[in-house]
């Protein structure tokens, strides 16, 4: 499994080490690939039988600053075409949906624990309707061929599902679990609720599971 790193501050990239190792422990063989670093098309992908896309503090309008967010496009399009599975977490959702015709808007900065309504999908599977969410960008116009799966009181658009291709994205960060959030609050800040900082029923990394499962099965 080939994890696609697209974070473009280099003080910012401990998320996918942490997507590495919730792969891993769901007994993937992870790769992890520094796609903001040199876009194109990775060596990696012909031995990989799943890609995850990870998050990033860049937005997929700013191609002009970052030109390698094009060639991610052109790239998870194939992959879709090619039907490898594909699963992309939050600036992932966000390119995915954007490379299928979707549209993405900043609309500030969200952070906390929401509650996500799931709907019946296998990615799903034992998570949690408690779900932490980092991010300021939103998809308000689905990608052609995705479908929503998941949707929250603030925002329609949790999660989608193509309708024909292995393609899953999240807005959520699987990731994101009690170990990152000393990290997260000092990096973006984080609200100090009691409700916002229990993460006792919070289980969205067997998304990442449920993840390796499904590729397996594709």
């Amino acid at each position: 499994m080939l994890v696609l790193q697209n974070e473009v501050d280099p003080d910012n990239r401990y998320f996918v080490p942490e997507i590495r190792r919730h792969l891993a422990a769901a007994g993937a063989t992870v790769r992890v690939h520094p796609y903001a670093d040199t876009g194109g098309r990775p060596d990696a992908l012909r031995d990989a039988d799943a890609v995850v896309l990870s998050g990033s503090t860049a937005g997929v309008y700013e191609t002009d600053t970052y030109p390698w967010m094009d060639d991610l496009g052109a790239l998870v399009r194939e992959l879709r075409d090619d039907r490898v599975p594909m699963l992309g977490i939050c600036f992932g959702h966000q390119l995915i949906n954007d490379a299928f015709g979707g549209r993405v808007e900043h609309r500030g900065l969200r952070k906390g624990i929401e509650t996500v309504r799931f709907g019946d999908d296998p990615l799903f599977e034992g998570v949690g309707s408690r779900v932490p969410m980092v991010h300021g960008d939103y998809v308000v116009e689905l990608g052609d061929g995705l479908r929503p799966i998941a949707d929250a009181d603030y925002h329609e658009h949790v999660a989608t599902r193509h309708r024909e291709a292995p393609v899953w994205t999240v807005q959520y960060h699987p990731e994101l679990t009690e170990t990152l959030l000393p990290q997260i609050d000092t990096d973006f800040g984080w609200p100090t609720d009691p409700a916002d900082r229990d993460f006792s029923t919070v289980t969205v990394e067997r998304t990442l599971a449920n993840f390796v499962d499904l590729a397996s099965e594709a």
